[in-house]
Formats: C-alpha cells, structure tokens, sequence
C-alpha cells in the first residue's frame, strides 16, 4: 500500500484491514513514497516523521508492516520500480497486491508503464457504495503487457466510507480545528509533539 501518508489515518487503516480480510493476504506493507512523480510540485513533511507516523499507527497490529524502500531510493518513485523490488525480495513467484483507493487508480494511465503494471501486481481497489466500475474500464490499458484482460488484475473491494483525507487533516491542523479521532491516537500525540502542520506544508 503506497503513499505519502501526510499523515497516515484511519482510512488507510481500514482499507489495509479490508484487504487483509477479503484478500486473504498473508500482510499488508506500507510503502511511504519519498517524490511521487504525479506531485512533483507538493511538499511533503520530512520522510523520518512520515515513516515514524506510519509506524505508530501500525505497531499493534501484527499483519502490518512498513518499508522505506522508496524512502531509500534515488531519484522519483514509481511504482513499476517498487513491485519489481518486491518480487526481487519475495519471488517472482510471489502474488503482489497493490491497494490503491478508486480515484488514484483511474489515474493510471499517467503511471509508468501502466500496461506492465497489471502484470506485476493485482490492484485492490477500494472503493465505496454506488461507484461506476464503467469509470475505472474507461482508464485501463486495452491490455497488460501480456496481452491480457486487464480487468482480471483489478478487485473492486468495498469499504465503509470514511470521508477523510490527509489533506484535509492537515489544514485542520494548521487552523486549530480538531483531528483526533481521524488519526491513531500515538499519530496524533506524534503530530503535536513534533508540531507537524501549524504552518502548513507550502510556506
């Protein structure tokens, strides 16, 4: 599960436990992003307190884990690059899932290589009541790099809808509003003893 978890909230824990259980997945691995190359122009918190936060959020939960691969790594993240690395660490062999929420994932097509992407990884798709699976099929590739379907590489999971976003978290922050409950609460002691926010991410 990628991104740049500024912070990470309660959405992204609900969706990594709805893919755990509806997936069967054996864990669910938190990929922090260093530079996403579709934000290039967004300024992100420092990479050690996004990864803290991250690891804060998860420590009690035995199926999570965090990995700072792209944090480590030069130069932009793609995401062809971190399933690859994946692979490389589990196997070939290994079957990958890639959970993504339904409005990144219609921006695929603005990814690199989008059409080898459906042939390293399924994409679990959280998604909520009442979206149009037509709106996803408009974004997809004709076909996978192996000249397959690429909708049998994509599971539209539903989830509860939780209407919350980081960006939404943090301006809360920087305009004194309240957050707590929208964070774990070790994130939010986190983000008030760092003073993540107050000034926002573009000054």
């Amino acid at each position: 599960m990628g991104g740049t978890f500024d912070p990470i909230h309660v959405g992204h824990l609900v969706a990594a436990e709805e893919a755990h259980c509806q997936c069967q997945l054996d864990k669910v691995i938190f990929i922090p992003s260093a530079r996403p190359p579709h934000k290039t122009d967004t300024r992100n918190s420092p990479p050690d307190d996004r990864l803290r936060m991250v690891k804060l959020a998860i420590e009690n939960n035995p199926f999570l884990e965090v990995s700072d691969m792209e944090l480590t790594r030069h130069g932009l993240s793609y995401t062809i690059d971190t399933l690859r690395e994946l692979h490389a660490i589990y196997g070939i062999g290994a079957d990958l899932f890639f959970i993504t929420g339904a409005d990144s994932m219609i921006e695929i097509m603005t990814w690199k290589k989008p059409a080898q992407l459906l042939d390293e990884a399924r994409f679990v798709v959280a998604t909520r009541p009442g979206y149009l699976l037509e709106d996803l099929e408009r974004s997809l590739p004709e076909q996978t790099e192996r000249g397959e379907n690429p909708l049998e590489s994509v599971y539209m999971m539903e989830i509860p809808e939780l209407a919350i976003s980081s960006t939404d978290i943090r301006s809360r922050v920087a305009t004194g509003r309240p957050f707590r409950y929208l964070v774990p609460d070790a994130v939010w002691e986190y983000i008030k003893a760092r003073g993540l926010y107050l000034k926002g991410l573009q000054d």
